[in-house]
């Protein structure tokens, strides 16, 4: 992948979506258009109750806080306690985000992170880790397992994410899992940030409507031994609430770094505007819409996999979030390419790293109609 310079001297790889244009071109010449599954963009209508929020609040005149508002904060810290298995979160270690991206690829740089330090982010994975890296000059390594790195490189860790669900993947760490890396990074100094915004889609064991576990929070305190220093929680409402739109995310946990955090971002300007902070509120105190959505996307899940597996894919992971992670043993481009002939748009694994070679990422978020013509599509002769 080339490299962009900038005339500061920044060099980043191209958006690698770019590299997808001849296979959406090929996608559309189908019969009824493409089918893109390719972009975890939802597509079902914002609540109702969320926009009506955002109405009510947009005589906005003044300056919105960086911190977020009061009654947002306390909204948050109900959600993780009632949702997310964390209680007694104090609202002052709440702070709401201009979605999750912007504090991923952020994160190093607000965190002071320097060159020489590391950053650990995991081996199939959303490039904004990398990018983050990248913004504050220090090096990025992609490994799932601390005990990988040689001494010289563990010594220098100073901050590790942990994607769970993970994007691409779908998959979860449990709680053994998480608290072994908890361990792992207090020994090391480091900070872990968990990058959590799939929690509320898990499938299978991590179904919790269906009978399943919910999936780990690194502030429950089974993970964190009643202690959330060192710990950051990131979590976006874009999947569960429809509003990618509104840019509606927050980050969680250590108090010190907190206080850093909304310090730091005050200074920069970094304001989530006051209506959508309200509608935050209103959909984090409301479950009703977030169940009706994950159904949706059950419906869609159970209708898509055989689809794909009679079309010669087997699903790896893919235990929770909005992807299928799927692989037909052959090149990622050549799995791409024959989906294309399709009609069908799908995500190249080679995005998220070397690992993600031979691998697709197929995403749930179609609508129904269009889902349905996936699946009529994959059982088709060519």
């Amino acid at each position: 992948m080339t490299a962009a310079v900038n005339s500061f001297g920044l060099s980043l790889p191209d958006y690698p979506w770019e590299a997808m244009a001849p296979y959406l071109a090929k996608a559309s010449e189908h019969h009824g258009g493409a089918v893109n599954l390719s972009i975890g963009t939802p597509v079902d209508p914002t609540p109702a109750l969320i926009q009506d929020a955002l109405k009510a609040a947009a005589d906005a005149p003044g300056y919105p806080t960086v911190h977020g508002t009061v009654p947002l904060r306390e909204a948050i810290a109900a959600w993780f306690e009632r949702r997310r298995g964390v209680p007694g979160l104090d609202p002052k270690n709440v702070m709401p985000t201009v979605g999750s991206k912007e504090l991923v690829a952020w994160l190093p740089l607000l965190l002071g992170l320097k060159p020489g330090d590391v950053v650990v982010r995991p081996q199939v994975a959303y490039p904004t880790y990398d990018i983050g890296a990248t913004f504050a000059g220090v090096t990025s390594v992609a490994t799932d397992n601390l005990d990988e790195l040689d001494e010289a490189t563990r010594s220098r860790v100073r901050l590790i994410w942990v994607n769970s669900p993970g994007n691409p993947t779908g998959s979860v760490r449990d709680i053994e899992s998480l608290r072994a890396i908890v361990a792992q990074a207090r020994e090391l100094g480091a900070v872990v940030a968990s990058d959590e915004c799939y929690a509320e889609l898990g499938w299978g064991a991590w179904d919790a409507q269906r009978g399943g576990e919910p999936v780990p929070s690194i502030l429950d305190p089974r993970v964190s031994g009643g202690s959330h220093d060192g710990l950051l929680a990131v979590y976006s409402l874009s999947k569960q609430s429809n509003v990618a739109g509104y840019r509606a995310a927050f980050v969680a946990g250590d108090p010190a770094i907190m206080a850093n955090l909304v310090n730091s971002r005050k200074h920069a300007g970094m304001i989530v505007p006051y209506p959508v902070q309200e509608a935050m509120r209103v959909a984090l105190g409301d479950d009703t819409h977030v169940q009706a959505q994950k159904d949706l996307y059950r419906g869609r899940r159970e209708r898509l996999m055989p689809a794909l597996q009679g079309f010669g894919l087997e699903i790896k992971d893919s235990d929770a979030g909005l992807y299928l992670w799927s692989t037909a043993g052959e090149s990622t481009w050549d799995t791409v390419a024959r989906l294309a002939e399709r009609g069908i748009v799908v995500g190249p694994g080679v995005f998220y790293g070397e690992a993600g070679n031979g691998f697709v990422r197929v995403a749930l978020t179609g609508t129904d109609e269009r889902i349905d013509a996936a699946v009529a599509r994959l059982a088709t002769t060519p």
